[in-house]
């Protein structure tokens, strides 16, 4: 579903990510961890289209970003580090206003605001307006318009940051409950824990290169502390 063969970014004579190649398929949660500076955010902004690579090929679902990204992008949904919301409009607008951006019917886009308000637990705020949001709210707001039309594959940037107990284990539990439905997750994130807790496979980047992939044992762990490897490879 995700795959990156030989990517690299340069600005001028820095290079920021330098030949990666990855391949995640349907239905896996996958973890991409790197100290700050390490190229996971510059990653992922070639991966959903804002930046173009210097080399190599970005495919979400079989399409090129870059080449063919209209296909590429209605199969992912994205949630930045810093959610986005538009001030003004209440939740329920924005949710509206994303649907119409991916030409969902309006009857669709009714029904699946009423099914994320259930899910992300949004009644008691989506009609106010984004200014007076928490950031839990924008963070749960955020994540239930990437996944309003039914994504096949969601990028996601640390989801778990700045939240509150409750929207964190909402959060949590749909992305687990979603790839047991075959949604296929790539996830960025500092907090290690919640790699252990979510993740099926890792990679870890360091200076714009993968240093180590690694996926679940059969009882379902990583082999070794996670943190420990983390910071010998990282140190």
């Amino acid at each position: 579903m995700i795959e990156l063969r030989n990517v690299t970014k340069k600005f001028g004579s820095f290079v920021a990510v330098d030949n990666i190649s990855l391949k995640i398929e349907k239905g896996q949660f996958f973890g991409f961890l790197g100290p700050n500076g390490a190229g996971k955010t510059t990653t992922i902004k070639m991966m959903t289209g804002l930046y173009e690579p210097s080399g190599g090929q970005c495919l979400i679902d079989g399409h090129n970003i870059h080449s063919n990204s209209l296909p590429a992008k209605r199969s992912f949904g994205y949630v930045p580090d810093q959610p986005f919301l538009y001030e003004k409009l209440t939740g329920r607008e924005f949710l509206y206003f994303v649907g119409g951006l991916f030409q969902l019917p309006p009857e669709t886009i009714a029904q699946r605001t009423e099914e994320v308000m259930g899910r992300f637990e949004l009644g008691g705020f989506i009609d106010k307006r984004a200014e007076e949001y928490s950031q839990g709210m924008r963070q749960r707001i955020v994540l239930s318009a990437a996944l309003l039309h039914d994504p096949k594959v969601l990028i996601i940037d640390e989801p778990i940051v700045g939240l509150d107990p409750r929207s964190a284990r909402l959060v949590k539990d749909t992305l687990k409950q979603k790839t047991r439905e075959g949604l296929t997750v790539f996830m960025s994130t500092h907090l290690l824990e919640i790699v252990e807790e979510l993740c099926d496979r890792i990679a870890i980047i360091k200076s714009g290169r993968i240093i180590h992939e690694e996926a679940q044992n059969e009882a379902k762990q990583f082999n070794g502390h996670l943190e420990e490897m983390f910071l010998e490879l990282t140190k």
